[in-house]
């Protein structure tokens, strides 16, 4: 940074932004946004292998906050959607899928983006990487600069998530070179420097690693480095299921070899015809391979990071690293995300600001994306002009281990529909069009998880996180748990009305309640 940088940054610290807020009250955001990312790839996260080494991630749990579990959606796009608008899936607006996928579209007027009002409101905003949620990426209307691998807009190319992108550099298109966990990195760096951005204002970067996402892909000089290391292998990787819903027959993604590991599946075999050449991966492997492509991105955190503290802006920058969703490694015989197991949908999230957030806490209470969004935005200060699903999250940052927080959560998928087209129940195609994965409301409350499976006579689930982590016994099929499973079923109506679910009147019964459960 160079002397005339330097002396507008200190000058900043003595002006007033809008709203009356003093600039040195409204901070820098840096939003770190991981793909596909399971919450165990994090070394600050207990569950995680003790050969995980996630050290500059982690430095942001031991400067500030971290969240046990986070639903921020079941999928890439709605959650990011969720975190544009801060509504969940059934209340985005306008959003649909059109042309070849992940082709999408959306009517700015109805459906708004939030990084717009910090913009009206004195903040410049950035937004650097991958963009899944519409053709149009809100250059110009939602972000001052913005540098953007465009799968809408470029469908042929929206495959190439680690190595030759054609990326938008605030509205131009081009071909570039290298891996793209660096290339984000090295143009989030620019920006925070003082390239391309308004000195004498705060400044939002969402900064979108395409990274784990498949074809999970290493860094050249991370592949192989974890050759050798061994994680648990899932209790219920191979089935059956009895007590869970149907689909999972269809989801099931593991097959026991003839020396009795895990193996990726291709195609069904019958162990008598079993070939490690034909059957895929080892489970050992792909864990393996899953977590050398973490590592680009935690020394991608460490130098934005660095950063930040030479260019004297660490202290009054707020850095939130989350993943759009998490990602079965082998639970539940899956290998994928949307599900709503812990494993599959279950985010991380840190949250650092030392200037004004305790340092090395940890937090209980599980949070959704618009919660985050409020949470944003009250620290902006700035009021979102439209209705948002979100409560602000505040109080669970300044005291965590205390803060008083009886509110439920809930998250729900709606497959590749939004807003108003979620209101009337689809054919089953549609109903399972997401991964063989049906349209759910999932429900935390305290240490138990409900889900409700919009399909009729489908089995509910209830688990109780405190006493079974993996969600191996689902309580839902017991008879004991009929009074909780009404509570809860209520609580999940009440939050469907609070968020204006256009649905919540016309959900399927389900198999207990076609019994009178």
């Amino acid at each position: 940074m160079n002397f005339n940088r330097c002396c507008v940054l200190t000058l900043l610290l003595a002006c007033t932004g809008n709203n009356g807020i003093k600039a040195a009250e409204r901070p820098n955001i840096l939003f770190i946004f991981s793909d596909d990312q399971n919450y165990n790839t994090l070394s600050c996260y207990p569950e995680s292998p003790d050969w995980v080494q996630t050290p500059h991630i982690d430095s942001l749990a031991e400067q500030g906050v971290r969240f046990e579990r986070t639903y921020l959606g079941a999928w890439c796009m709605p959650s990011r959607a969720s975190f544009l608008t801060g509504r969940l899936q059934h209340g985005v607006q306008s959003m649909r899928m059109v042309g070849k996928y992940p082709g999408s579209e959306y009517d700015p007027e109805q459906c708004r983006f939030w990084p717009s009002v910090l913009k009206g409101n004195g903040y410049h905003t950035a937004h650097i990487g991958k963009w899944h949620t519409g053709i149009d990426t809100g250059n110009g209307r939602d972000w001052d600069h913005q540098i953007v691998w465009n799968r809408p807009a470029h469908p042929d190319n929206a495959g190439n998530y680690f190595y030759d992108q054609i990326v938008t550099f605030n509205g131009k298109d081009r071909r570039v070179e290298g891996y793209s966990t660096d290339n984000y990195t090295d143009w989030a760096i620019d920006y925070i420097e003082g390239e391309n951005r308004d000195l004498e204002k705060p400044w939002y970067l969402w900064l979108c690693y395409g990274a784990i996402h498949g074809p999970t892909t290493p860094a050249e000089r991370h592949d192989g480095e974890l050759k050798g290391k061994e994680s648990d292998v899932p209790a219920d990787i191979f089935g059956p299921w009895p007590d869970k819903p149907q689909y999972l027959e269809k989801t099931s993604s593991w097959q026991e070899g003839p020396d009795g590991k895990a193996y990726r599946q291709k195609k069904k075999l019958k162990k008598s015809n079993f070939n490690t050449n034909t059957a895929g991966q080892g489970y050992q492997d792909w864990v393996q391979q899953y977590n050398e492509c973490v590592m680009a991105i935690d020394e991608g955190v460490g130098r934005v990071i660095e950063t930040l503290r030479h260019t004297g802006q660490l202290e009054n920058t707020l850095i939130v690293y989350a993943a759009d969703q998490g990602f079965a490694l082998g639970q539940h015989g899956m290998n994928n995300k949307v599900a709503p197991y812990d494993a599959a949908v279950a985010s991380p999230l840190i949250v650092s600001h030392p200037a004004t957030l305790p340092k090395g806490k940890v937090c209980s209470h599980p949070v959704n994306a618009p919660d985050v969004v409020r949470f944003f935005c009250t620290t902006a200060g700035v009021e979102v002009p439209w209705r948002t699903d979100g409560r602000d999250i505040r109080p669970l940052l300044t005291d965590p281990e205390n803060a008083k927080w009886d509110r439920p959560m809930i998250m729900t998928h709606t497959g590749r529909r939004y807003g108003s087209d979620t209101d009337s129940q689809p054919d089953t195609e549609a109903l399972y069009q997401v991964g063989n994965i049906p349209w759910y409301v999932l429900l935390r409350d305290g240490k138990y998880k409900y889900v409700r499976y919009l399909v009729e006579g489908e089995v509910e689930e209830l688990y109780d996180l405190e006493a079974d982590p993996e969600e191996l016994s689902n309580l839902a099929i017991e008879e004991a748990s009929l009074p909780l499973l009404g509570v809860l079923r209520q609580k999940a109506v009440d939050e469907l009305r609070r968020t204006h679910a256009g649905f919540v009147d016309t959900m399927p019964q389900t198999a207990a309640m076609k019994k009178g459960g």
